[in-house]
C-alpha cells in the first residue's frame, strides 16, 4: 500500500508490547526523512551508511520521551569519523510528526574504502542526551565506544546507564522500488525490558530470563528485506516474529526531516562576541555568513548588528 509515491509504513515508529513477556519494543522505517537527511551532504559511504544508522537508533529511542523534548544521539572518536550527531525532535502536540535531523565530520584524507566504518570511529564515546525544555537540567549518558556497530554500543549503553537489557536489530542501504530512482531505506526492530522489580523471587527472575532469550532468538530470524519493506508491514513483521508472545501494538509515530536553525538562533549564539571578534568573522564583502551543518541553510548577517556591543540605531 502507498500513497503519494510513498509506502504507508515509511518514515514512522511503531510502538509495541509483548503481553507474554515482561518486554516492550518499536518497529521504524525510515524512508523520506533518511533520504532527505543524506541529500543535504555528499558524504562518501562509510560515513553516509553509520549515519543513517545513528539516525535510525535515535529515532527508536527518540519515540519514548515525552512531547516537545529533544533527544540528542552523539558518537565522537579520533578516527577518520570524528563526529555522528543526531537529533530527535518530539512532537509539539499527540498527533503531530516528530522530526529528525543527523551530520558528521570526518578526515576525508584517513578515511578508507577499504576498512569497516564502524572501525573508523577509533576510540571515544557513545552519548545520549535529553533536553526536557527550559529550565530543566539535560540528562545526558555516556558509554565508551565498544563492539561492532552503533547498535553494539546503544546496547551498552542501556545496559549500564539505564539497566535495561536491550536488543536492536536493523538493516539499511540503498534500494529501488519499481517505478523509482535509488534511495535509501532503513528499518529496525528495538526490544527492551520493562524496568524490573527488586521484590522478584528467583523463579520470576528466572522466567523473566528465558522470556528475553526466546524473543531474542525469535529476533535473530528476522531478514533485512523484512526489516526494510515495502513488502512486509511492521505489525505484519510482529506477528511473524513473535506471535506466540501476543504482540500488542500502540499509535504510530511519524518522523520527518527538520531542522530547528534559524537566524535568530545564529545570532544568539554571536551575541557572547565583542565588536572586535566579530570584526574577525567578517568576510571582505563585509558581511557575517554562518552555515547549518544539519541541513546546510546558509546565513549572512551585517556585522554591526551582531555581538553584545551592537547598537540600536533607533536607541
Amino acid at each position: 500500500m502507498s500513497y503519494g509515491g510513498q509506502i504507508a509504513w515509511d518514515d514512522t515508529v511503531l510502538p509495541f508490547q509483548l503481553d507474554r513477556s515482561d518486554i516492550r519494543g518499536r518497529v521504524a522505517r525510515l524512508d523520506t526523512a533518511l533520504e532527505r537527511v543524506l541529500a543535504r551532504h555528499a558524504y562518501p559511504p562509510a560515513v553516509e551508511a553509520l549515519v543513517a544508522e545513528a539516525a535510525l537508533l535515535t529515532a527508536m529511542i527518540g519515540q519514548t520521551i515525552k512531547l516537545r523534548w529533544r533527544l540528542s544521539l552523539q558518537v565522537r572518536g579520533d578516527g577518520p569519523i570524528r563526529l555522528i550527531a543526531t537529533d530527535y525532535y518530539a512532537p509539539e502536540e499527540d498527533g503531530r510528526p516528530a522530526q529528525i535531523r543527523a551530520y558528521a565530520s570526518f578526515d576525508a584524507e584517513r578515511l578508507s574504502d577499504e576498512t569497516p566504518a564502524f572501525s573508523q570511529i577509533g576510540n571515544g564515546y557513545f552519548a545520549i542526551l535529553i533536553d526536557q525544555g527550559r529550565n530543566m537540567t539535560p540528562y545526558q549518558g555516556i558509554t565508551p565506544i565498544s563492539g561492532r556497530s552503533l547498535s553494539d554500543c546503544a546496547e551498552t549503553y542501556f545496559q549500564q546507564s539505564e539497566q535495561l537489557p536491550t536488543r536492536f536489530s536493523l538493516g539499511f542501504g540503498r534500494a529501488i522500488l519499481p517505478g523509482q530512482s535509488e534511495k535509501w531505506r532503513a528499518g529496525g526492530v528495538m526490544l527492551q525490558h520493562m524496568p524490573q522489580t527488586a521484590g522478584a523471587s528467583p523463579r520470576e527472575r528466572e522466567t523473566i530470563e528465558e522470556d528475553w532469550s526466546r524473543a531474542n532468538l525469535l529476533l535473530d530470524t528476522v531478514e533485512d528485506l523484512e526489516l526494510v519493506g515495502p513488502n512486509v508491514q511492521p505489525p505484519e513483521l510482529l506477528l511473524r516474529l513473535f506471535h506466540e508472545e501476543a504482540p500488542r501494538v500502540f499509535d504510530p509515530q511519524a518522523v520527518h526531516f527538520g531542522c530547528s536553525c534559524s537566524e535568530d538562533k545564529v545570532r544568539q549564539s554571536l551575541s557572547i562576541y565583542s565588536a572586535k571578534d566579530i570584526a574577525t568573522m567578517t568576510t571582505p564583502e563585509g558581511t557575517v555568513t554562518a552555515d547549518c551543518q544539519f541541513c546546510g541553510a546558509h546565513y549572512v548577517m551585517d556585522p554591526a548588528s551582531l555581538g553584545f556591543e551592537a547598537r540600536d540605531d533607533e536607541d
